[in-house]
């Protein structure tokens, strides 16, 4: 799918501007990977009496199916073979969208730090769209950018097939937007509209996208005619979403009538909002599951392995149920951290002793990790190589042998979801890997059956039909009490205590 946007100089601005404002040099071509595929950046005429950027977005078939939601959501809707046969690498969607706001992220937020001056203009614009899916045909992009500020809003059919006339039209458009709007305002509308005019998105829509649809929106979806239509297809027609959206873009519209502040408008709206309708960060939800695994246990004295900079530690710390809190980490940075988050140096001698930092390597047998309740293990397995997780099991299971451990780690699966998240990427840098919710399975039911453990699995975060929760919990409870008879040797190479700052 291809995208151009053009502007024309004048004496006192070149054209060559557009550069400044897409934060992209007209010299180059420049390539960015997004979620399905790799979008470039070119200029094909860059003077200072002409400028034209273009952005070409090369789909990844494979990636495409790979991560499409199945049952026509991503592809075309009323195809039966979406999947394999759609229009998606060519006509500009919710794919274009995305790589919009992605590739001119900056641009999008109307910035510009070498010009600031800039984004504020108004420019003479002209963006042209080849191929574009007009559900509602040509009058209702019409009824979509006329209201918006255009001097030329043009949408030209396409013919199904050139060589049988006969045959009529398709549902796809040629689109050329002319006018003197802000780029910002420009790149703000299409990354609405398009996939409003496709009536199709190809990611999963989460409460968050609300926010979204308002951010993009601001200063012209409040007074738009068709806001209600723009918002129940944007929002997928979700509809408790697609009310909230309408209910704060009405607050907006009052607001600006009225020359106040929506906050002072009606501010027992936002705060019931804020209670309500704000996503919890997947983070605290892990920390939250964690937590209940660990009052259902009857944990008291707990191992928190990995603990990075001390979140878990934390929470842990403020209920007086935990008697003995251990957090453990490789890294001395980040117990440093844990330890001004914690703020050690000023707790009481009750709290203090409750408390302990310890620098260590989970490659290692540690004898000071014996006899606790429970240890867990959260986001840490996947920072590991592989080759290295049979050490690993045996300090955990064979050496500390705690009666319950609690053990997270992402769902590759779920990865479809992030809609940023480029194709074949993990989650973090760090990632050695992700797994599926049965390679994991089938590693944490091994472990079980070795150490003498049973294990259960919960989801934590939203718990998908299709593609499961985006972190996967393994509890696994003590059934054999007896020491375990597996020698370090024979499951890794298992020593005393690390020497300081070697890795795990």
């Amino acid at each position: 799918m291809f995208l151009t946007i053009s502007t024309t100089g004048s004496p006192e601005r070149s054209a060559t501007d557009l550069g400044y404002l897409l934060h992209k040099h007209p010299g180059k071509t420049q390539a960015f990977s997004t979620s399905h595929g790799t979008a470039h950046v070119f200029y094909p005429e860059a003077t200072a009496e002409r400028c034209t950027a273009a952005m070409l977005l090369e789909v990844d078939p494979v990636a495409l199916v790979r991560r499409g939601q199945g049952k026509g959501r991503g592809g075309a809707p009323d195809a039966a073979l979406a999947q394999y046969v759609n229009d998606r690498p060519y006509a500009a969607s919710s794919l274009l969208a995305v790589a919009l706001s992605g590739v001119f992220r900056t641009a999008l937020k109307g910035q510009c730090a070498l010009r600031p001056e800039l984004p504020e203009r108004a420019l003479p614009l002209r963006i042209e769209i080849p191929v574009l899916p007009a559900r509602g045909g040509a009058a209702l992009v019409h009824r979509l950018f006329d209201p918006l500020g255009w001097d030329l809003v043009q949408a030209e059919a396409l013919p199904l097939d050139e060589q049988f006339p006969e045959w009529g039209d398709s549902r796809y458009v040629r689109l050329v937007l002319e006018g003197e709007l802000r780029l910002a305002d420009a790149l703000r509308q299409l990354y609405v509209l398009l996939p409003v005019l496709d009536d199709a998105k190809h990611y999963w829509i989460a409460p968050d996208e609300v926010d979204k649809l308002l951010r993009a929106g601001d200063g012209w979806l409040a007074t738009h005619p068709e806001n209600g239509l723009i918002s129940a297809r944007y929002l997928a027609r979700h509809k408790r979403l697609t009310q909230d959206a309408i209910e704060r873009l009405e607050l907006v519209r009052l607001a600006e009538a009225d020359g106040s502040e929506v906050e002072e408008l009606d501010n027992a709206v936002d705060e019931t909002r804020d209670t309500e309708e704000r996503p919890v960060p997947l983070a605290v939800q892990r920390r939250e599951a964690i937590l209940a695994a660990l009052r259902a246990a009857g944990a008291q004295r707990v191992l928190d392995l990995g603990c990075g900079q001390g979140q878990l530690v934390q929470a842990l710390l403020k209920d007086p149920a935990y008697t003995e809190i251990i957090g453990m980490d490789v890294s001395v940075r980040a117990l440093n951290t844990a330890a001004r988050r914690l703020r050690l140096e000023r707790l009481g001698e009750r709290q203090s002793s409750r408390v302990t930092l310890l620098q260590g390597s989970l490659a290692y047998t540690d004898k000071r990790l014996a006899g606790y309740d429970a240890a867990v293990l959260s986001e840490v397995i996947e920072h590991l190589d592989l080759e290295r997780l049979p050490a690993l099991e045996y300090v955990v299971f064979g050496s500390a042998r705690p009666r319950t451990v609690l053990v997270t780690t992402p769902n590759v699966e779920y990865n479809v979801r992030w809609e940023t998240l480029p194709a074949g990427h993990v989650r973090h840098g760090d990632h050695r890997f992700e797994w599926t919710r049965e390679e994991f399975r089938a590693w944490a039911g091994s472990v079980a059956a070795r150490h003498g453990y049973e294990v259960a699995y919960v989801p934590v975060g939203d718990d998908d039909p299709e593609v499961g929760p985006p972190t996967q919990m393994a509890v696994f409870t003590q059934t054999d009490t007896t020491t375990d008879t597996t020698t370090a040797t024979d499951t890794a190479t298992a020593t005393d205590t690390p020497k300081e700052g070697e890795a795990a």
